[in-house]
């Protein structure tokens, strides 16, 4: 009998990926407030390259990029920043932040289906138990913050559209995750992300010059720009390349059961920094998903022939 070799740091990666972006969620919240979306996305993209600038080249002993390559980059953009971005917020609006979490709660089955249909991975019964629980949890921990009440769509009429956009979202950040693994078979985490931010970038420019263009910048509090920055460097540099370097070791359906760290990571602000109380429903949710984490991560053992 052989240990099967576990990828420690790879799994450090991806959770601190995750808990990065659900403990700036409240700093997102503050930025959309002072700024219009798209041109919150335009700048965030625009810091961002400069930043990145560096990470564009090509290293020594990296291939340069094939057709499929480019492609792929292109729709890890499209899919992952702009159209995701768009089905959330639009879909958000239309519903509720409820309806949101539960629906998006299903991302790790839908990445653990076309990591199945297109990456031919293999689901282990430990990591489709992990993937239950995780989605189990997440769900469980939305419906408790909305006080036990599912949302009441048809009193409330909320359209069925707003529901599809939710649906589109997770199908987006699937793809952004089974896309992700193609991509780090050939090309550096770094430069990965220096590529997908500027193919965001492009998109969101002729939205964002249309926002700006009657803006009023003077009316920003000044405390919002260095907010700004340090949102831009750590959503679309740092997270991005956390995850495409922890994904470069660990097979997609297991990774995305790594999105539990979001939901953990926002509570986990909101009670050490905002003062929420946690019900017990909530702990036990949390715990849940927790769970999930560990029973996709926990090393196994192989038979070695």
């Amino acid at each position: 009998m052989s240990h099967a070799r576990t990828p420690w740091l790879a799994y450090g990666c991806l959770a601190t990926s995750m808990a990065l972006v659900g403990s700036y969620v409240g700093l997102s919240r503050t930025l959309v407030a002072a700024l219009p979306v798209f041109l919150l996305a335009w700048l965030r993209f625009g810091i961002a390259a400069v930043a990145m600038l560096g990470w564009l080249r090509r290293p020594a002993d990296e291939a340069p990029l094939s057709s499929r390559e480019r492609w792929l980059l292109f729709w890890e953009s499209f899919l992952g920043n702009f159209l995701f971005s768009v089905c959330m917020l639009f879909g958000v609006a239309a519903t509720s932040a409820v309806a949101a979490g539960v629906v998006m709660a299903g991302i790790p089955a839908a990445v653990a289906v076309m990591s199945r249909l297109f990456l031919g991975e293999r689901i282990s019964g430990r990591v489709a138990g992990g993937i239950v629980c995780a989605v189990a949890g997440i769900v469980w921990l939305a419906l408790e913050r909305s006080g036990g009440q599912v949302t009441a769509a048809a009193s409330a009429g909320e359209p069925l559209w707003g529901y599809a956009l939710l649906l589109g979202a997770v199908i987006c950040e699937a793809c952004y995750v089974v896309i992700g693994k193609r991509l780090t078979a050939g090309l550096s985490p770094k430069r990965i992300s220096s590529l997908i931010n500027l193919w965001g970038l492009v998109l969101v420019t002729p939205f964002g010059v249309w926002q700006a263009w009657s803006f009023n910048f003077a009316a920003v509090p000044a405390p919002i720009w260095p907010l700004l920055v340090f949102y831009a460097l750590a959503a679309s540099m740092v997270t991005v390349w956390l995850w495409m370097q922890g994904l470069r070791s660990v097979p997609a359906a297991q990774a995305s059961v790594f999105s539990v760290m979001l939901p953990l990571a926002a509570t986990a602000v909101g009670v050490v920094f905002l003062g929420e109380k946690l019900s017990h429903g909530q702990i036990g949710a949390l715990a849940l998903a927790l769970t999930g984490l560990l029973l996709a991560t926990w090393p196994q053992r192989e038979t070695a022939q």
